[in-house]
């Protein structure tokens, strides 16, 4: 990924999301899930890889989010499904910078 900070989005206050909670955002027409886990920030694809649920509204346990649908676990940092130890959803890199919580995201395709 690119370190051009045109690529870097403003998505909420740091105080938005409480610890062990998430939210989901839009950003440039990605619908991400972001969580607070242990002081730490994880941005995740929204969706679960079986069958679409909601990952934001799963419950964050142990470096871990359990989609509310039918139990498929990820882990936050990886995106890796814990059953099958496969990378089925894109994380996004986060920072804290001037009282907000900025993704990034991929470079946008060229024309």
């Amino acid at each position: 990924m690119s370190e051009d900070p045109q690529r870097w989005f403003r998505i909420c206050d740091l105080d938005a999301i409480a610890e062990q909670e998430a939210a989901e955002f839009v950003v440039e027409g990605l619908i991400v899930a972001v969580f607070r886990e242990q002081e730490q920030w994880y941005a995740l694809d929204a969706m679960c890889a079986h069958q679409g649920g909601p990952i934001a509204k799963g419950t964050v346990a142990n470096g871990c989010v359990t989609c509310p649908w039918h139990g498929w676990q990820y882990e936050l940092a990886t995106g890796r499904q814990t059953i099958h130890n496969q990378k089925l959803l894109e994380t996004y890199p986060l920072k804290e910078q001037d009282g907000g919580l900025w993704i990034q995201l991929p470079d946008a395709p060229s024309p």
